[in-house]
């Protein structure tokens, strides 16, 4: 037997043998850890600091998960980090929510006011060469 296959094979041994909220609680921390790599790349993609709305999300998921891992266990310090948490998470999402109804408000509010301006009529030039007209 090569020792890649060893290692997978010793690798599957130890995952088969956790029990099922120890992997519950590895599971968590992978949605978790996501969120990072989620930023991580939208960042580099702007070149800047940035905080996609996918981050918010893998942050509730494995907050929830990590969450019921810390009851089970009964760990009040990972329990009251998690809770709270939570409550940010889901509080940032709510105003991402808001910025974006205000920004569709204000979409719709532009385009309706660009329907009434361009509804004036306005005097039409032929010469290029004729003076600029103020309003124009």
């Amino acid at each position: 037997m090569s020792d890649l296959s060893r290692l997978f094979s010793d690798l599957w041994s130890v995952l088969w043998g956790m029990s099922l909220w120890v992997k519950i609680g590895f599971l968590g921390q992978a949605a978790f850890t996501a969120r990072f790599l989620v930023q991580w790349v939208a960042s580099e993609k702007k070149k800047a600091s940035v905080v996609p709305v996918a981050f918010w999300w893998l942050s509730i998921v494995g907050g929830v998960v990590l969450l019921a891992y810390a009851i089970h266990n009964r760990d009040p310090v990972i329990i009251v980090g998690q809770a709270t948490g939570l409550l940010v998470y889901i509080r940032n999402l709510m105003l991402v929510q808001r910025a974006r109804s205000r920004g569709t408000k204000r979409t719709k509010k532009e385009q309706g006011e660009s329907a009434e301006s361009a509804s004036i009529s306005r005097p039409h030039r032929v010469d290029s060469s004729a003076k600029k007209i103020p309003w124009s």
